[in-house]
């Protein structure tokens, strides 16, 4: 392989085998019994804090290292909150069903209210990951935590307004009430919008990794970030073609005691654009 090709395919290469393997690791963690949570939380709270205290040293280092480094951190540190999340540690402060026949904003406000205190947590480390990194020439883990969060942000409106494919499989029985703000439908309006835009700021990131110095920190954080940010635009496509996500971590489901989620609710055909869709568009 020539040093070119290989400066190319080792940060995508370690974005993807990173991302796969800490998403894994989470869902793997979150199926043990619940008496091990604890210590799940004190594990993963450890490492969140020391990925603040990598963050704020790589922040300064304009090396290929400081920038595989600050990658890594911050996926430690989205890590934490999602364990802390399917955990059911930080959710919301509603924690049980949608009300039967709610609708529109109605629903969508209960669909908040589940996953508050979730999405405060990570506001308040997106936060404090720019205070730590604020007019350091190292912004890789800003802007990989910047990618998760909007991406996931994004996952879950389309979720919300209905997708094919909704993965409840995953839901631990403790949060399976979240099913009840799924909804199952071949697309909505939103999910072409995400994807396009999103594709864009993709390309355009390769672009800008393939007219840098190869090998340099700034080719090779925008390389990581920008896989990062393939990697959850195919997320987004999983959950409307006919393909089974979960078989990526079925190593990582095997000691789930084979409680399911409770099935999303049917799909209601009414309309290209249905009341939530609306309420949200006119929002």
């Amino acid at each position: 392989m020539s040093t070119p090709l290989l400066n190319v395919a080792l940060p995508v290469l370690f974005a993807v085998f990173v991302w796969w393997f800490s998403t894994g690791i989470v869902l793997l963690l979150d199926g043990l019994p619940r008496t091990t949570f604890r210590w799940s939380h004190l594990l993963s709270t450890l490492l969140g804090l020391g990925a603040f205290v990598g963050l704020a040293h790589t922040a300064s280092q304009t090396t290929p290292a400081g920038a595989f480094c600050a990658f890594t951190c911050a996926l430690l540190l989205w890590g934490w909150h999602e364990l802390s999340f399917l955990t059911g540690w930080v959710t919301g402060p509603r924690q049980h069903a949608a009300d039967p026949g709610a609708q529109g904003w109605q629903r969508f406000v209960q669909a908040v209210q589940a996953i508050l205190w979730h999405e405060l947590a990570i506001l308040g480390s997106g936060l404090l990951v720019v205070a730590i990194t604020w007019g350091a020439p190292n912004q890789v883990g800003m802007q990989t935590f910047a990618v998760l969060w909007v991406m996931r942000i994004s996952a879950k409106l389309n979720v919300f307004l209905g997708v094919r494919n909704l993965s409840v499989e995953l839901l631990p029985p403790h949060l399976a009430y979240l099913a009840s703000f799924f909804r199952k439908r071949a697309m909505n309006l939103l999910f072409p919008l995400s994807v396009s835009a999103s594709t864009v700021v993709a390309v355009w990131m390769v672009n800008e990794a393939l007219n840098s110095p190869a090998g340099s920190a700034r080719a090779i954080g925008l390389l990581l970030v920008a896989t990062l940010l393939w990697l959850a635009i195919l997320e987004h496509w999983l959950l409307v073609l006919p393909l089974q996500a979960t078989a990526l971590w079925q190593w990582a489901m095997r000691n789930r005691d084979g409680t399911a989620a409770p099935a999303a609710p049917e799909p209601r055909v009414i309309a290209p654009l249905d009341s939530d869709e609306k309420l949200l568009h006119a929002r």
